[in-house]
Parts: structure tokens; sequence; C-alpha cells
């Protein structure tokens, strides 16, 4: 299994997130937030699976910004929604991390 997969249902998980976070409370900045993430996933699986350059550091990237926001939050708040994207950025970090230091 190539790392595109994982960046894609990654890519799925953030952008429907923010969709479901907008339809339920309205809020334009999950939506952003959400399709922003995704789009950074979604690109960075469309770059691993063509093995072009950065696929990788997009995916890393897009974990970074996802638990920079999420961790904060989770720890603060204690809710399901912060935790499991605390969960889902810190996935992230571990699997496009590791491929990094294993490139250098």
């Amino acid at each position: 299994m190539g790392l595109e997969l994982p960046s894609y249902v990654l890519a799925a998980l953030t952008a429907a997130g923010g969709a479901i976070g907008y339809a339920r409370t309205g809020s334009t900045p999950s939506l952003v937030a959400g399709t922003a993430v995704g789009l950074l996933y979604g690109l960075g699986g469309y770059r691993i699976s063509n093995s072009e350059p950065y696929g990788i550091e997009l995916s890393l990237l897009a974990s970074v910004v996802l638990g920079g926001s999420s961790i904060p939050r989770a720890i603060r708040l204690q809710k399901p929604v912060p935790i499991a994207l605390s969960l889902i950025a810190a996935y992230g970090a571990y699997t496009f991390g590791d491929a990094f230091r294993r490139t250098l």
C-alpha cells in the first residue's frame, strides 16, 4: 500500500467533517478549514500517486496544520470532535513524518 491511500482518506474525512460542521452549526470556519486541509491532503495524495515531488511534504503539512488547530482545543474542551481531529492529525503526522524521515 502506498501513501496516497491514507492521504486520500484523510482528505475525504477532513473535507466531509468541515461540511458536516457547517451543516450542523452553520460554522463557516469549519467549512473553510475542513476544505483547505482536505485539499492539502488530496493534493499530497495526487502528487504521491504520480511520483511528483513534495507529495509527502504536503500531506505532512496538512497534518501539522490540523494538529496545530485541534490539539489545543482537544486539551482545553475535552469534546469528541476536537479529540477525533487530533487523532487524525496524529496519525497523519506519524505516517507522513516517518515517510519524510525515510527520504532524507
